[in-house]
């Protein structure tokens, strides 16, 4: 097994943090393309949103067990077959324009991609520590943050000039360029393995579970990406056949919703000191006002402006709202942090990919009204969970403070 070079590993890191946003590109790049996908494999429209969710679902199953096998059989030989996976999984789905075919490449996407990006979070670990690990660790949200910006607005070019199998020739030869670089630059990086044992993995992950505000917590986070994927699988066909705009038009709208995201991330990290409980209740009635009055607004004023703006609004809370409770969730169980990422990031995908393609489809999401509807429906499960969450914080803070 071929070890990182010293000299290499400069470069290495900067590969490691180009491979973090993958997963947001793989998930959003063809967003734009959905109403053309669905018209030229005549499908529904339900029929090719199903895809986005079967990949966020297998990305999802996949990140709550994949710390355990890097641990114990390494990073870059995993690291190296998941991306050449990926890539012939990408052109397989440009070469062979059926529905099923996109189906199952899009399942061994997401495998393949959790694989990737889990492996390049532990890269930090394994060569990093102290300010130094913080630092760069501080940077994959917003790293991360980038994909939803840029995905959309490059796929709805991409699709207006070459159609929408051109999102996937895309990513498939940017896997191939990130595979040639990471097999002259990179190499293994675990220093030691770690036995693979099912039973100790299964007690960690169900002690994890059986408490209360960690399980509300992800509830809560899965909500909140929920709002974002609503918006992400009804916008194209809203804007490109209700509205009459082109795909460009909705990799803008797309551009402005990730930056709503990261906007509430950045505002969140600003306001770090401040109570849990106050600034989440203020972010939490804030969407809850936006939304009725996207609701109660949509017959008088319904237009690309008013969609995007409210939808906007909306994430920035979001945002917001999702950085607090993550933070809560990562930092819950210290000394299981790897685990303890894998199962709020898995169970995130999870949840969200089932509730956001679940109330499309309930709402037949097709215009500001209806999409408001779906957004309350979210937002009101938010409103119930976070109450429930911190009621269990309360208590868990409150037994801590007996104990010591």
């Amino acid at each position: 097994m071929r070890n990182l070079q010293e000299n290499h590993k400069g470069f290495s890191t900067l590969l490691a943090l180009s491979l973090i946003p993958l997963s947001g590109f793989a998930t959003d790049i063809y967003l734009p393309s959905l109403p053309a996908m669905a018209k030229d494999l005549h499908v529904s429209a339900g029929a090719v949103q199903l895809s986005l969710v079967f990949f966020m679902f297998s990305l999802g199953v996949s990140q709550i067990f994949i710390g355990s096998i890097l641990d114990s059989f390494g990073r870059f030989k995993i690291n190296i077959a998941s991306l050449a996976v990926f890539s012939i999984a990408s052109f397989v789905i440009a070469l062979v324009p059926d529905i099923y075919v996109i189906y199952a490449m899009r399942i061994i996407q997401g495998i393949a991609i959790a694989f990737i990006v889990i492996a390049k979070r532990a890269y930090f670990v394994d060569l990093y520590s102290g300010e130094k690990l913080k630092s760069y660790i501080s940077l994959f949200s917003i790293i991360w943050a980038c994909a939803p910006i840029m995905a959309p607005f490059l796929g709805g070019y991409l699709e207006h000039s070459f159609g929408w199998r051109s999102n996937f020739y895309f990513l498939g030869g940017l896997s191939l360029i990130f595979l040639a670089l990471e097999l002259v630059y990179s190499g293994e990086t675990l220093k030691f393995s770690h036995p693979f044992k099912l039973k100790s993995i299964a007690q960690t992950y169900s002690g994890m579970l059986k408490s209360h505000d960690f399980t509300f917590g992800v509830l809560i986070l899965a909500m909140c990406y929920s709002v974002v994927l609503v918006y992400s699988l009804s916008s194209p066909f809203i804007i490109e056949r209700v509205l009459g705009y082109s795909a460009i038009t909705t990799g803008y709208s797309s551009l402005l919703s990730g930056l709503g995201v990261m906007a509430g991330g950045i505002i969140s990290k600003s306001l770090i000191h401040k109570p849990l409980a106050k600034k989440v209740t203020i972010a939490v009635s804030t969407q809850v006002v936006l939304v009725v009055l996207m609701i109660a607004t949509s017959s008088i004023a319904s237009n690309i402006y008013t969609l995007v703006g409210y939808t906007l609004a909306l994430n920035i809370c979001g945002g917001f709202i999702y950085n607090n409770i993550y933070s809560y969730c990562l930092s819950r169980f210290s000394k299981n942090a790897g685990v303890a990422s894998g199962l709020t990031g898995g169970g995130t995908y999870m949840l969200s990919s089932l509730f956001s393609y679940g109330f499309v489809n309930l709402y037949a999401v097709k215009s500001q009204l209806l999409l408001g509807f779906a957004n309350i429906s979210l937002i009101a499960i938010v409103v119930i969970v976070f109450m429930l969450f911190n009621k269990q914080r309360v208590q868990n803070l409150a037994t801590v403070a007996v104990k010591s």
